[in-house]
């Protein structure tokens, strides 16, 4: 490579362009890139404004290198706390659904997790299409199936009543807050993974709301909120009669609240 694709060089394009970790960016696409080409095409994305995963191809997430496609959802790293849960909870050889999966990072990091890699059965399901094409690489060494749809619509039927955890990390931004995102995600992913409606809970009240139906007995359902939502979020969970839990974690600034179905 020339001397334009020193990791000093590259960086100092990335740090103009206001990127606050341009050393470890450069190196990142560096590492990536196959090509000075690649390499020119990537700093110059990244220094447009492209979150850099999307740059990549990939996001680190929970250990595991996931493919990130443009336009779709990037995995937070703060989400890791809620598949760290999952698999301290998840029962043997469980049936799980990774429901607006995105990537389908969650699902696939649970699954890497679970002590048998054998004995479950992964599926996940999302309404985007490009998430659908993405989570279907980043399962399919797991063995998992990707349905594309509108929450639990697309899920094979035999699937009622027998699922051990339930992934659902459903957007919860509210509508008149996506303008105040950071411009890598209000302007590079789809609205639909953002937009938790009016309120921020919209979509997860679809979920709460049938999720019982899908749960085994015993079974878990895990998602995401912020600390403002926990009431009303709880409250969705108990009106879909599943025993309602809040757990954070200061490590991932994450909020968690898990539903149990009772045995």
């Amino acid at each position: 490579m020339t001397a334009f694709f020193t990791e000093s060089a590259v960086a100092a394009r990335l740090r103009a362009a206001g990127c606050v970790f341009a050393e470890d960016e450069a190196r990142l696409i560096l590492d990536t890139a196959a090509t000075p080409d690649d390499v020119s095409a990537m700093v110059e994305r990244r220094a447009a404004g492209l979150p850099l995963e999307h740059v990549l191809g990939w996001a680190e997430f929970r250990g595991l290198r996931v493919a990130v496609d443009p336009g779709v959802f990037v995995p937070r790293r703060r989400t890791e706390f809620l598949v760290q849960r999952a698999a301290a909870l998840a029962p043997p050889r469980p049936v799980v659904v990774d429901l607006c999966c995105g990537s389908g990072a969650l699902g696939a990091a649970l699954a890497a997790e679970l002590p048998d890699h054998g004995g479950f059965e992964l599926h996940a399901a999302d309404i985007d299409p490009a998430a659908v094409c993405c989570a279907r690489r980043n399962v399919a060494p797991f063995g998992g199936r990707v349905h594309e749809g509108d929450l639990f619509d697309p899920l094979p039927g035999d699937l009622r009543g027998r699922v051990g955890v339930l992934l659902a990390n459903v957007p919860y931004v509210p509508a008149d807050e996506i303008a105040l995102l950071p411009a890598e995600a209000r302007l590079h992913e789809a609205r639909v993974a953002l937009d938790g409606g009016g309120d921020g809970l919209d979509v997860l009240r679809r979920v709460t709301s049938e999720a019982a139906a899908w749960l085994a007995p015993g079974g878990w359902l895990l998602f995401e909120t912020s600390e403002r939502q926990v009431p009303d979020a709880v409250a969705a969970v108990e009106r879909g009669r599943l025993a309602a839990t809040v757990e954070t974690s200061e490590e991932f600034h994450a909020t968690v609240i898990i539903g149990n179905k009772s045995v």
